[in-house]
């Protein structure tokens, strides 16, 4: 295993990594950007007004999505797997 396959198996890994964790990511920055907003407009400065949205937002941003998560999840494990037999030496 040369440092060229390490590097593209490291570059896949952060994008399948970064791919995964935009959804949720951007949901929660958006909402959590609007309460924000709104709170600084009314001046109301209550903790859970700012976590329950944000939390029910993930909630429902995970069950749209989650079937794509696992399928490009799936997908680079087996890409993985396939590519095991070569990254050895055996192929």
């Amino acid at each position: 295993m040369d440092t060229n396959a390490v590097l593209d198996i490291a570059v896949q890994a952060c994008v399948i990594g970064l791919k995964l964790c935009a959804p949720i990511l951007i949901t929660a920055l958006v909402v959590g950007f609007a309460i924000s907003l709104l709170q600084s407009i009314t001046q109301i400065q209550e903790v859970t007004l700012s976590f329950v949205p944000k939390l029910a937002a993930v909630a429902i941003a995970l069950l749209i999505s989650g079937h794509w998560m696992m399928s490009e999840m799936v997908a680079f494990t087996n890409d993985m797997f396939a590519r095991l037999p070569g990254l050895l030496g055996g192929g």
